[in-house]
């Protein structure tokens, strides 16, 4: 369990960060569909000849002999050509490459998109000692986020649409695979939805009396759902996507694991830009910044694909304090400060 706010602090682990499931993962920015006018084209008019004379209508001749002969009237008009020109080439203009996938984690749009405003997000009066009452924080904190990251992310270039949001609890069939309560909450990227587990916000909630562990298990739901949106952040601007390919061609499983550890310390860094902007009228402040900085740096990589407790509180504290993506690109770091 978290620590007391004053007293000597135990030692505790948390359970790890939620993963994102990256399979079947479709790119962020949707394509608009092309639409083709087939207008229909008229039939070219074909030219008359005047080579033979033109008569006007007149009334009947009569039987009488005609007494003057006839002119035929010669053409005179020369006929005049076109000498052939050569077809005049224009050349296509070649398509610009698109980014690489090394630009959109490296440099993507959405570092100089801007400091993060608050909106003004409230917690909700319902607490989760209910599944009921967990459902409601998400769905407040869901509000909230959908109107934290709009204008950044089309800053960026990309296309802002909300996550789904699903809790379960025992073991749920996605299509990014089949996962248990004994797990962390997650993201699917391939159908754009949070996963959140109830077994654990509400556990959490009432497994202590004490008002400092709720206050704990409040907190950490806090953060979890902040980092889970973090990845769908990720997946609108093309990061998450560009991060599978690179792993996926990643040369020793070492290097793969350094990848997922700075796509995931960089959710917390969005999720923890969201948590700053609002800490006065959420409020983080008091008992809540504290087990929410203790909970940062108390936790456990158990398969080394997340970062540290170090690195973590790292991250997490500079979007707190920053509230800006441009200190948010782990990509860019040292490995030091990525383990």
């Amino acid at each position: 369990m978290p620590p007391r706010k004053k007293g000597s602090g135990a030692k505790v682990l948390l359970a790890i960060l939620g993963v994102v499931v990256l399979g079947g993962i479709g790119l962020l920015v949707g394509s608009n569909a092309l639409k083709h006018n087939d207008s229909p084209y008229s039939s070219p008019s074909i030219p008359t000849s005047t080579d033979s004379p033109t008569y006007e209508p007149s009334e009947e001749p009569s039987p009488a002999t005609a007494t003057s002969r006839p002119t035929a009237t010669r053409t005179t008009t020369k006929p005049t050509t076109t000498p052939p020109t050569a077809p005049r080439t224009t050349s296509t203009p070649k398509p610009k490459p698109g980014p690489t996938d090394a630009d959109l984690v490296l440099r993507n749009k959405l570092y100089k998109a801007g400091g993060m405003k608050s909106v003004n997000c409230k917690e909700s009066r319902s607490r989760p000692s209910t599944a009921a009452g967990a459902r409601a924080n998400y769905s407040t904190l869901l509000k909230c986020l959908n109107k934290a990251w709009p204008s950044i992310v089309a800053k960026a270039g990309g296309r802002f649409r909300s996550p789904h949001v699903l809790s379960f609890s025992g073991t749920t069939q996605t299509p990014c695979g089949s996962y248990s309560d004994t797990g962390p909450p997650f993201y699917c990227g391939s159908t754009e939805t949070i996963y959140m587990n109830l077994s654990e916000d509400i556990g959490n909630y009432n497994r202590h009396p004490e008002a400092y562990q709720k206050v704990w298990a409040r907190m950490w739901m806090l953060h979890q759902f902040a980092h889970e949106y973090g990845h769908h952040v990720q997946n609108m601007t093309g990061i998450l996507a560009a991060n599978s390919r690179i792993r996926y061609e990643a040369p020793t499983q070492a290097a793969e694991l350094e990848g997922s550890r700075r796509l995931e310390l960089q959710a917390s860094c969005f999720g923890d830009m969201f948590i700053g902007s609002n800490r006065r009228t959420y409020p983080v402040t008091g008992e809540s910044l504290f087990q929410w900085k203790w909970l940062i740096l108390h936790w456990t990589d158990y398969n080394n694909d997340h970062g540290d407790g170090v690195n973590h509180q790292y991250w997490a504290t500079r979007g707190f304090n920053s509230r800006n993506p441009n200190v948010c690109n782990t990509f860019a770091a040292s490995a030091g400060k990525v383990r």
